[in-house]
C-alpha cells in the first residue's frame, strides 16, 4: 500500500467510498452523499489552502480510502489546530488503511505548523474510529450526547484530541 496526495483522478472512488458511508454509516452525519462535483469542490479546497488530502493507494492502483485535515474552525484563533476525516472503502477496513492513513495526515498536520488535531467522531458506538484514534495516541477530550439524528436515532460525537510537534509547550513562531 502507497499513501499518497490525491489527484483529480482519485474522485471516483472516493466518492464511492464516501457515498457507502453516508448511505450505511454514523461515522459522517451527512444524509445525502455528495456528488463527484461537490467532492472536486472539497478536495480543491483543502489542497488551495496548503493542507493534506492523502489517498492510500493498493498495488494495482485502486483507491482502499482517503484522508485529509482540515483548520477546525474557521477563526484565525484556530490556525494550529486541525480535524482529521478518515474513510476506508468497507472491504479492507481493519487492515491498517486507516491508521496509515492517519499516521502520514499527523506527519503532514506537523509539517503545516499545527500544533493539535481533532478527531470528531460520529457516533460513540464507533468503536472502530475511537480505537484507530487511541492506537495513535489520540485521547477522549468530550462528548456531545444526541448531537445529531440519523437513520431514526440520535446521534453522539466523541471529540478526540492529539498533540502534535510541540503541541501547547511552545508558542509558535
Amino acid at each position: 500500500m502507497q499513501i499518497r496526495d490525491a489527484t483529480a483522478a482519485d474522485l471516483p472512488a472516493m466518492t464511492a467510498i464516501y457515498a457507502h458511508h453516508v448511505a450505511t454509516g454514523t461515522g459522517t452525519f451527512e444524509e445525502e452523499a455528495p456528488d463527484e462535483a461537490e467532492m472536486t469542490s472539497r478536495l480543491a479546497k483543502v489542497q488551495g489552502a496548503g493542507w493534506a488530502w492523502l489517498v492510500a493507494e493498493a498495488p494495482d492502483g485502486t483507491v482502499l480510502g482517503y484522508a485529509y485535515f482540515t483548520q477546525i474552525r474557521d477563526r484565525s484563533a484556530y490556525r494550529f489546530s486541525a480535524e482529521d476525516s478518515i474513510y476506508v472503502r468497507d472491504d479492507v477496513r481493519g487492515q491498517g488503511v486507516g491508521k496509515a492513513l492517519v499516521e502520514a495526515l499527523l506527519a503532514r498536520a506537523e509539517a503545516c505548523g499545527f500544533r493539535q488535531i481533532f478527531a470528531v467522531i460520529g457516533d460513540s458506538e464507533n468503536a472502530g474510529s475511537i480505537g484507530l484514534h487511541a492506537s495513535l495516541g489520540f485521547r477522549q477530550v468530550g462528548v456531545l450526547r444526541s448531537a445529531g439524528m440519523k437513520f431514526g436515532r440520535w446521534l453522539d460525537v466523541v471529540y478526540m484530541q492529539h498533540s502534535i510537534g510541540a503541541g501547547d509547550r511552545t508558542l509558535p513562531d
